[in-house]
């Protein structure tokens, strides 16, 4: 890393790191962000990080003085009074904004603030709005307020030909292409004269009309000429005649992502409305953001709504009221976050120390180098890896350069890797970074390349923001995002980009028995699957009861047709609705569980109940039966009394309902998927199992996981071991080699036969383990995993079951068991 790291500051060292500052952006690092040790945080454009020393000054600050309600004459009130109008004209002045020309208005975002306009704008009839396709959904929304009052709306695209600016060197309309899309307008009513065929221009003086687009797109991180801004408010974006200029347009510049390395110059580029959230400046406080607004724009904001704070009189029983004559206190409402914008002084110090110049420089620095590494990386048939959106990658970096790099990564075959794969792995390697679209819908459809159809076909499958549906019909839906801050470094860089070469570019990779594992697909067909398989025996089977708790082990048991008898017909929810599982609700793997068949009952134990809940298997509920959907799955289920309840919600120390389920409402396909398996979704009952009823693990394929986990935790470090309870198995087998039962289709243990339903997708869950009644999360054993069992996004460990009842309609079939030491016969055919 050293040598790569000299060539980095050869070609960059000028512009990393803070050269002329009084501290490097090593020594902060070390000094004032220690919580980010082996930690690589590259969401910078989701949200900034606030440094230790800011936060001693903000404690330091909060407690040494006292700050009151601002809306009374008291001395803390006066205190907070001044700290108030300092923070305005602080921040007037990092947009470069005069005060006698602009009022900054406090809100609780930037999305608040963006919904102020569109709330407060004298929308009418003839009035358009007009945004770039390229705006965030914030942005987007405003246009629900202009079509609710007759006005039109019309997204567009804008193309600029960087070579005419550096031949010109002025603000041209020549420098600008402008692509229409459609016209939105309700109710039917004629389009307004104003949006007809692009132009800018505007039928009355008294009309006014808003163009709105991002200084920085937080999508693909394309920075917006602002010269856009007088083009606009003087009607000559298309290049009409001066005298048929009557256009009352206004500019708003969303400077949301923008504005941490370049905050718009507003001396320069006059826009009328500029919006920002401070903590993607600096990190803290979160929910507070601005409205910087031109006078003669915030004369004509409309507010209808007065509340505390915003009237110099109002009486209760009449319609009478007046507002009070500053901008600011008209348009705030009730008190505002004054403790979180007296702590802005704080985040703006850093950033004056190192200045906003530099900032830009070290970001662009290091997004260069990496954009360019991603551009160079091939498989080894010499297919890129890297596809990046909005940006060619630099030599040199500038003011220009976007910190942000979206991308998608292929594979050698050319099908795509999943952002959520990606997002996975790069979590398990301590790698922050966003997947999505970013709540830019038009960004996302432009790179991605989706239509309306493709668009609209892909909700109707069930993709929505924020899901696992990373791609569909061979299209991704979303992309992954990285993004620098002030205070990344040269060592994030490079981490991020040994992560890719190392889970994503192709390279064969020796398994330590010698077989041959391609990086992205498993080789599960192996030299010796024809050869007879020795003495394969059931080595245990464990039972459980309650989805998510502990289970229990057994040397016999019954089969019923949900698979193993009563096993996880029982879960809790939460007061939301939700499922609890051990991801969220870690308190749940210390609940105990046994079933007595004898006696018909489930016993449940807590270190946190002295008594032992005792629930009967046969009685018939008699409390509220309802349905509840697990993951998709709607089921039947029924609940018990409120003292089972309550037993559960001091179990773990949250309100929750214990559920027993009824019946499966699952009766899908049984049809032949890829390699002659069956799809996952089959008519058999699945209890509260989230896919196959069984899941087996293969004591032999767990001693080959124990192997390579010893040899990546050498160099002295504490060996990670795993036995096969870590993957909570119903079922253990032993005499088998390692991974063959990735091979099986179908098997029977005594008389009793399933069908294999493939392998079993690995998360976060099996990197959860008890010590001492703790429950500690490390990094394996699934990081080792996803080193070489990775198979199209999934990663792959132990298969799945289902129990074939030999039923048929409602005739019955006789009960079957399983029993420690039976033989297990299996087929690949």
């Amino acid at each position: 890393m050293e040598q790569s790291r000299e060539e980095f500051l050869e070609q960059f060292g000028g512009d990393y790191g803070y050269p002329g500052a009084p501290r490097g952006v090593d020594q902060m690092r070390v000094a004032d962000f220690q919580r980010l040790q082996g930690t690589v945080y590259l969401d910078h454009a989701g949200a900034a990080l606030y440094s230790e020393q800011q936060m001693a000054d903000v404690v330091k600050d909060l407690t040494s003085n006292v700050y009151g309600n601002p809306h009374s004459q008291s001395d803390s009130s006066m205190a907070v009074t001044d700290q108030v109008t300092a923070a305005r004209h602080q921040v007037l002045k990092y947009f470069n904004a005069s005060p006698r020309d602009y009022k900054c208005i406090f809100t609780s975002g930037a999305t608040a603030a963006l919904k102020l306009v569109g709330e407060c704008f004298p929308w009418s009839r003839e009035s358009c709005y007009m945004y770039t396709m390229e705006n965030h959904n914030s942005v987007l929304g405003i246009r629900e307020y202009a079509l609710s009052k007759g006005a039109t709306a019309l997204a567009v695209d804008i193309e600029e030909d960087k070579g005419l600016e550096k031949k010109h060197g002025s603000p041209s309309s020549d420098l600008f292409k402008i692509s229409r899309h459609s016209n939105q307008r309700r109710g039917g009513d004629v389009l307004s004269q104003n949006c007809q065929n692009g132009s800018l221009s505007a039928v009355s003086e008294n009309n006014w009309n808003l163009f709105a687009f991002p200084s920085e797109c937080n999508f693909s991180g394309q920075k917006f000429n602002l010269n856009l801004v007088k083009l606009i408010k003087e009607g000559n974006l298309v290049g009409l005649p001066s005298q048929q200029q009557q256009g009352q347009w206004m500019v708003l510049i969303d400077a949301a992502k923008g504005c941490a390395t370049e905050p718009p110059n507003l001396d320069v580029y006059p826009a009328d409305f500029v919006v920002c959230s401070f903590y993607k400046i600096f990190g803290y406080p979160t929910g507070l953001g601005a409205l910087i607004v031109k006078n003669e724009a915030a004369s004509l904001l409309n507010k209808t709504y007065f509340s505390g704070g915003t009237v110099a009189a109002s009486i209760a029983d009449i319609d009478f009221v007046q507002k009070r004559k500053s901008i600011e206190q008209v348009l705030e409402d009730g008190t505002i976050s004054f403790l979180s914008i007296a702590s802005l002084q704080h985040g703006f110090k850093i950033i004056e120390m190192l200045t906003t110049s530099a900032i830009a420089l070290h970001t662009s620095s290091l997004a260069t180098y990496v954009r360019k590494k991603m551009l160079y990386m091939k498989h080894r048939n010499k297919k890129n890896v890297c596809i990046i959106y909005g940006q060619e990658a630099s030599k040199v970096a500038d003011l220009k350069t976007s910190p942000t790099i979206t991308f998608n990564l292929k594979r050698e075959d050319g099908t795509w890797f999943g952002y959520r794969e990606v997002e996975k792995l790069a979590s398990l390697s301590g790698i922050h970074l966003r997947t999505g679209c970013f709540c830019n819908p038009g960004a996302c459809a432009k790179y991605l390349g989706l239509s309306h159809s493709d668009l609209v076909s892909n909700f109707e499958a069930g993709h929505v923001c924020w899901d696992d549906n990373d791609v569909i019909k061979g299209k991704p839906t979303g992309a992954v995002r990285i993004s620098f801050g002030y205070i990344s470094t040269y060592q994030d860089a490079e981490e991020f980009l040994k992560f890719l070469q190392s889970s994503f570019v192709s390279k064969p990779i020796a398994s330590s028995n010698g077989h041959t594992l391609s990086m992205n697909t498993l080789n599960l067909v192996d030299n010796q699957s024809q050869q007879v398989v020795p003495d394969v025996r059931l080595k245990s089977i464990i039972i459980y009861p309650v989805k998510s708790c502990q289970g229990f082990s057994v040397q016999s048991w019954p089969l019923a047709a949900g698979g193993l008898k009563y096993d996880r017909e029982w879960l809790l929810q939460g007061s939301g609705g939700e499922i609890l599982t051990q991801k969220k609700v870690p308190e749940l793997a210390s609940i105990r569980t046994l079933i007595n068949l004898e006696l018909g009952k489930l016993f449940v134990e807590s270190p946190k109940r002295k008594d032992k809940l005792q629930i009967s298997l046969l009685e018939n509920l008699t409390h509220l039966t309802a349905e509840v959907d697990v993951y998709g799955q709607r089921y039947e289920v029924e609940s018990y009394d409120e003292n089972v309840n309550t037993w559960f919600s001091e179990a773990i120390g949250r309100h929750c309902t214990f559920m027993r389920c009824s019946s499966s409402k699952k009766s899908l396909c049984t049809s032949t998927g890829q390699n002659g398996r069956l799809c996952r979704d089959t008519r058999s009952k699945l209890s509260f199992v989230n896919e196959g009823q069984l899941l087996l693990i293969s004591e032999e394929s767990v001693s080959d996981l124990n192997s390579r986990l010893s040899s990546s935790n050498g160099n002295g470090k504490q060996h990670v071991l795993v036995d096969a309870m870590r993957f909570r198995p119903n079922i253990v087998i032993s005499g088998s080699t390692p991974y063959r039962e990735d091979n099986w289709k179908r098997l029977h243990i005594g008389d009793a036969y399933f069908t294999s339903m493939g392998g079993c997708n690995r998360c976060q869950m099996i990197n959860l383990h008890q010590n001492a009644g703790q429950v500690i999360k490390s990094k394996e054993p699934l990081a080792t995993l996803a080193s070489y069992r990775r198979e199209k996004g999934k990663i792959l460990f132990g298969v799945l079951l289902n129990y074939e009842d030999g039923s048929s309609g409602e005739e019955t079939v006789a009960e079957r068991w399983l029993q420690v030491g039976q033989e297990v016969h299996t087929s690949t055919e």
